[in-house]
């Protein structure tokens, strides 16, 4: 039995059923939407989400029908912002498929979104699900800021530390908190409760996007070599925002003007990934994704303990112990 799979033992049926609520979900009288939406149903992931929705759920309380469209609601909102992400990025690929605009183009796939988006909030509204919809749009609305803020501090590679953290915070974290934060509210914990575990959904979520941007510091399985995409794409990451701090202004200026200029150079940008290694970068990133999930185990330890909550522990560590 695979780690996941383990994690996934005490809501494994739940899971199972909510695949099958979630589809019924997308239904439409539309052919065309129809046929997309099961494109869209067969590319499911890890399922990680809706586990941290049955879990903190499970872990308050009981499962419920208010979970189920929890975990729905989630889906539905965060499959509408994948799918206008890779409008925006001009993407042709999503987790090894094609995505949505390589096969409809670019107006199926805004409106695909904008269906979506209308999908969760009426399934919200037709059950008064008032609470759930109010914690999702807030993570919607933080995705969106830090969307933004992280375009806007691309364009002069001028991130610090703290606004690394911040775009972070609400450009992962806040999917994750809000996972945490509607299983608790659909099983009747109190506001206190709520966000207690909307923060433990958020620690995790930071040490989860640490763990990713430490991915393209890791050998390729195709090449043997680093991926450095996000170099390529000049994202600012914590490994190089630290190299950055800790360099004189000379340093400054190259590897900027690396990243800038010269981030289509395999051996400049292979350089400047020996040289993140070399002075601690990757050191300095595991250090601090460990400190968050630290904090995120310690706070966990303050709820109801049942296996429900032993596995959220082996889902928290998963996060940043997966090799994908």
């Amino acid at each position: 039995m695979s780690l996941l799979n383990e994690i996934k033992a005490p809501v494994e049926d739940h899971i199972r059923e909510f695949e099958k609520k979630f589809r019924d979900s997308m239904r439409s009288k539309v052919p065309l939407l129809d046929r997309i939406t099961a494109y869209l149903v067969k590319r499911k992931g890890k399922q990680i989400r809706p586990l941290f929705v049955f879990l903190t759920a499970k872990t308050h309380g009981q499962v419920n029908d208010s979970t189920y469209r929890a975990a729905s609601l989630i889906e539905l909102l965060h499959t509408a912002t994948l799918i206008h992400d890779d409008v925006v990025d001009d993407s042709n690929e999503r987790r090894g498929f094609f995505s949505l605009n390589a096969l409809w183009k670019n107006k199926i796939s805004v409106l695909i979104g904008d269906f979506l988006l209308s999908k969760g909030l009426l399934l919200s509204l037709d059950n008064n699900d008032f609470d759930l919809l109010r914690i999702v749009a807030d993570a919607t609305r933080e995705m969106s800021e830090g969307e933004l803020l992280q375009i806007e501090k691309a364009r002069r590679l001028d991130i610090s530390e703290d606004i690394y953290f911040e775009i972070i915070r609400k450009k992962t974290a806040s999917l994750i908190a809000s996972c945490c934060a509607c299983g608790a509210a659909s099983a009747g914990a109190d506001q206190e409760t709520i966000k207690k575990y909307h923060r433990f959904g958020e620690l995790t979520g930071i040490a989860f996007q640490i763990k990713d941007d430490l991915f393209d510091y890791s050998k390729s399985m195709d090449t043997g070599k680093p991926n450095g995409i996000d170099i390529k794409e000049k994202k600012m990451t914590l490994p190089l925002i630290f190299l950055l701090t800790n360099a004189s202004w000379l340093d400054k200026r190259r590897i900027i003007n690396i990243v800038k200029n010269h981030n289509d150079n395999p051996a400049k940008v292979n350089a400047l990934i020996k040289e993140v290694y070399e002075k601690g970068g990757i050191a300095y990133a595991e250090k601090k994704m460990f400190e968050y999930r630290d904090a995120a185990l310690e706070l966990l330890s303050e709820f109801p303990d049942n296996i429900s909550r032993s596995s959220l522990e082996k889902l928290v560590i998963f996060t940043t112990e997966r090799k994908y």
